[in-house]
């Protein structure tokens, strides 16, 4: 199955795992709950998809390689006690809580969250010394005399033989006690994933013509070639950031991430072309509504990998907007339950509203500090949690400023709150009116300059399956996108264009 599937499964049945019944006792009994051991090629994505289980299941995640651990680390350091049996003494050898447990106990402590997973990594990589107290942990949730805390789920991941040397394969016996899934590379769910990681545009339109190149394992003069999703998404973050600083990136950078000679040939070629489309055709003044003289004809003349390079210029730069958009909204609607809340007192409580905010406040910046602790952090939800911050801080210097005015009594704290949140509410609706011009400047450019052909169809499907731009049409509406889709149903063509672009798979 692909990785998509498989996150779907494995949130099944970790929800199913911590389903309880009307006493309070877990329906599955922690012994039948089957750990899951998730094996798949490196760098398709099992670790990222842990993150987000965990996130929307809104319970914890601690995660561990098994590659480092060695029995001493993974059970418990050994040590002497004593103990009565009868009237004798004796001593006897007892173990420390394992360092694995221990971090599961240490995250209930920071987070006050009682339930979560725990991600073992490299799990078929273990010492053999390490395999029997392995064996008792899979099936019973213990280390030693020391057990996982109920309402923990262990997932665990494990390449197969082929991509890893230290691999040893589990015997029936493990496998018996253990939920297996094995997962393949899939470029199709890859992308519904790289959309909301803003993977560089230049990476999305390359494999949009070279699918096969998305997943590259091959053996070469030189050794293992390879090109993983990991390798995809590690070189997009590169790229952004070398054109931020204005370095350049060249096909010796490329090949760092895609270890495939080929590939990394091919792909820094296209990024070159990528980059002077992106010069020439002034896409920021296409999108202001103010296209180059003579640019719309030439977009009309161009050949298929350019038309896909300036269609996925163009989608880049407003999903950008309108995920900054969308994260601002969700910033904002973090706020709004405590707003309304002091809204329906509508009463001069200041100390009780503050206390609110303040609360409101610290909250967030324990949730930041806890996903930072743990490398849980994306960057849509450290600005989303940062402007969450901000907003907390604005509201919260705002009563104290009414606290200091003469007019503080002339009408309710909670109606001016009321006043005060409209007014950020109007900057964010401000934001969207900007995004909502230059999605429109988008649509109208590529309906002109590729009437009759497929391009049309392509960006009312990336619109679609963008999850910025639809979460954004979706709130704020777009009469250009509602005509543009439209169209792709009603014209004559568009039988013929849905199966182009099944053909596509995009």
């Amino acid at each position: 199955m692909n990785i998509a599937d498989a996150k779907q499964m494995i949130k099944d049945t970790v929800t199913l795992y911590l389903k309880k019944d009307k006493y309070g006792d877990y329906r599955i009994p922690v012994v039948r709950q089957r750990p899951i051991f998730m094996v798949g090629a490196p760098g398709i994505g099992k670790t990222a998809i842990m993150e987000q289980i965990s996130s929307e299941l809104g319970i914890s995640l601690v995660s561990y390689s098994m590659t480092h651990h060695t029995r001493q680390s993974a059970l418990g350091l050994p040590y002497i006690t004593k103990k009565r049996f009868g009237n004798e003494e004796f001593s006897m050898t007892e173990y420390t809580m394992s360092e694995i447990i221990a971090s599961v106990y240490e995250a209930i402590d920071k987070t006050d969250i009682k339930e979560g997973i725990l991600f073992l990594d490299e799990i078929n990589c273990v010492s053999e010394t390490l395999g029997p107290p392995m064996l008792q942990f899979l099936q019973y949730k213990t280390f030693g005399r020391h057990a996982l805390p109920n309402g923990w789920v262990i997932v665990t991941a494990g390449n197969p033989p082929e991509y890893n040397r230290s691999v040893r394969e589990f015997d029936v016996a493990t496998l018996d006690r253990m939920k297996v899934i094995s997962v393949e590379p899939d470029l199709k769910a890859w992308r519904e994933y790289a959309y909301g990681r803003n993977i560089h545009s230049a990476i999305t339109g390359y494999l949009e013509s070279k699918k096969d190149d998305f997943y590259v394992m091959e053996m070469s003069p030189e050794g293992r070639a390879y090109v993983t999703a990991r390798g995809w998404e590690d070189l997009s973050q590169i790229l952004r950031l070398s054109e931020e600083e204005g370095i350049e990136c060249d096909e010796t950078l490329v090949s760092q991430y895609l270890r495939c000679e080929r590939v990394s040939k091919d792909f820094s070629a296209y990024y070159d072309m990528f980059r002077k489309y992106r010069k020439d055709y002034r896409i920021e003044d296409i999108l202001a509504g103010n296209p180059p003289e003579g640019i719309m004809e030439r977009a009309g003349a161009s050949g298929f990998d350019e038309r896909l390079s300036i269609v996925s210029m163009l989608m880049d730069s407003v999903s950008t907007d309108a995920r900054d958009v969308m994260e601002k909204a969700d910033a904002l609607k973090m706020l709004t339950p405590l707003v309304r809340s002091a809204i329906d007192k509508d009463d001069n409580n200041v100390d009780g509203i503050l206390k609110l905010f303040n609360g409101g406040l610290e909250s967030q910046k324990k949730n930041l500090g806890y996903l930072k602790a743990h490398d849980r952090l994306t960057s849509s939800q450290k600005k989303i949690i940062h402007d969450s911050i901000k907003l907390y801080e604005g509201f919260i210097e705002y009563i104290r400023m009414e606290i200091r005015t003469t007019t503080s009594n002339a009408l309710s704290l909670g109606k001016k709150l009321s006043w005060h949140y409209e007014f950020v509410l109007n900057d964010l609706k401000k934001d969207a009116e900007g995004v909502s011009v230059r999605l429109s400047n988008m649509i109208g450019f590529v309906r002109k300059a590729y009437e009759g052909g497929n391009e049309p169809v392509i960006l009312a499907t990336k619109l679609t399956s963008d999850p910025w731009t639809s979460r954004f049409i979706a709130t704020f509406g777009s009469t250009d996108y509602d005509e543009l889709a439209k169209d792709m149903e009603l014209s004559e063509r568009g039988n013929d264009l849905k199966d182009k672009v099944m053909k596509l798979e995009l």
